[in-house]
């Protein structure tokens, strides 16, 4: 049958990024203790297209990802399945995004009561001119108390849901695990979430945020400065956003560096 792809194109465009998006599939994380989790993994896949062809070929990106979803999964892994894209496209750049929910086991800080805490979590990996890049990404929800509102009222504060969105990139020869990237984030709050709460740990969470005064400021610095020092960190990308309790608004801090 006629190969419409592989047509030539007149109209010299190349294209930087095309190939599927929002594809649902299951996948296989290895925990950090050794175990799997099975999560519903939403995928994109891309590659460049030079400008002398018509398309690219859809179903192939499918048949890799339908190859991979049985293997276990560390960041790394996601350069096998990338250059199996590449190669069976004919590409010479690609990237692909596994966006998944990650569920931690997490015990309430006083009476130790467990249950499943959700973080959404992202793999990426990139090759461009030879060269591979993996990013893990992580969304950690916590607790902010305003310092301000601390430092002015007669008694009490305000406090806020917020949401720590980081990025980290490290060598093909490191791991940093999702369980240990989310605790480095949480201790930069001034309190942790938890799933499942008694009234001691209610009690807990309420004194320790109160003591732990954040604004996004403070959050973000506390985190840079702990991936600055992190020893496999090479990049990092840093959002917090405090959802307010007393305006319609949210406060919000951003930072990107490359560790020189």
């Amino acid at each position: 049958m006629k190969d419409i792809q592989n047509t030539q194109d007149t109209r010299n465009v190349d294209i930087q990024k095309v190939g599927i998006n929002n594809i649902d599939l299951p996948m296989i994380i290895q925990r950090k203790n050794n175990t799997d989790q099975v999560v519903s993994g939403v995928a994109r896949a891309t590659v460049a297209l030079p400008r002398n062809y018509k398309g690219t070929h859809m179903s192939r990106f499918v048949e890799v990802f339908n190859e991979w979803r049985t293997k276990n999964l560390l960041g790394v892994d996601i350069k096998g399945c990338l250059e199996k894209i590449i190669k069976k496209l004919h590409a010479q750049s690609g990237e692909i995004k596994f966006t998944f929910k990650y569920f931690i086991n997490k015990k309430a800080p006083v009476t130790k009561l467990a249950a499943p805490m959700c973080y959404e979590c992202s793999f990426k990996g990139q090759i461009y001119e030879d060269k591979y890049k993996f990013i893990l990404g992580v969304k950690v929800p916590v607790t902010t108390l305003c310092p301000c509102s601390k430092e002015i009222s007669e008694f009490g504060a305000h406090n806020q849901r917020a949401l720590i969105s980081v990025k980290v990139s490290y060598p093909e020869t490191e791991h940093v695990w999702i369980e240990d990237l989310i605790e480095l984030i949480e201790s930069c709050a001034s309190c942790p979430l938890y799933s499942l709460l008694k009234r001691q740990d209610e009690k807990y969470v309420t004194e320790h945020a109160y003591k732990n005064p954040r604004f996004v400021e403070d959050v973000l610095r506390e985190v840079v400065v702990k991936v600055r020092n992190h020893p496999v960190i090479t990049e990092y990308e840093v959002e917090c956003e405090a959802f307010e309790s007393i305006h319609n608004h949210s406060a919000w801090a951003y930072k990107k560096e490359i560790k020189s």
